[in-house]
């Protein structure tokens, strides 16, 4: 038997985030049994407007403690789901002529929260390890050499995004301690 040939495994459609446009979140549905359990983590039908004829997947291993971010494509889309652990996303709208332009939200996925989460070209994202985490993410290009990836400092007080670290110090990569302040990065470097 197939998947496409028992009509309960489908899973619904992503549904579109109200705090940041085209932004969309699966929730993943597990069955399980005695065995162990099967979910189905993405399908290409879930964003039928994206082009996925090359498609490249990633992980990523991360300690609690790390932040991870953030970081924007100009030409290139992000769909995340963690397989093992739990992270807090970050997501901040810098797409200009964005109707939602500069909001920010943050929502936890991983084990306790079975989700993926679908994210457009020009939204700066990262996220915080709560706990040992794996990330699992497609993108819609392969990767260019990092002339792609830009970055905005993680606690920039003009976007404020609440990461919920209370107190904490986030361990960061040489390169997301470079990050600038969005006021600091040149206009022909941002989301257009």
């Amino acid at each position: 038997m197939t998947i496409n040939d028992n009509p309960t495994l489908i899973l619904s459609p992503a549904q579109a985030s109200t705090v940041i446009a085209d932004v969309s979140i699966v929730t993943i549905k597990a069955f399980e049994d005695e065995r162990g359990r099967f979910m189905e983590t993405f399908r290409r039908e879930w964003f039928p407007d994206v082009n996925w004829d090359r498609i490249q997947c990633n992980r990523s291993d991360s300690k609690a403690g790390v932040l991870r971010g953030l970081h924007y494509h100009h030409h290139q889309i992000d769909y995340w789901y963690v397989p093992r652990g739990l992270v807090r996303v970050g997501m901040v709208d810098l797409r200009p002529n964005s109707p939602t332009y500069k909001a920010t939200l943050t929502l936890e996925i991983g084990e306790k929260h079975n989700y993926g989460v679908f994210v457009p070209i020009g939204v700066a994202h990262g996220f915080y390890a709560l706990t040992d985490a794996t990330l699992m993410y497609m993108v819609n290009n392969y990767y260019n050499g990092g002339k792609d990836e830009n970055g905005v400092a993680w606690n920039d007080p003009e976007i404020n995004l609440d990461w919920g670290l209370n107190g904490a110090v986030p361990l960061l990569s040489p390169r997301d301690q470079l990050n600038r302040f969005l006021k600091d990065i040149p206009q022909e470097e941002r989301p257009r």
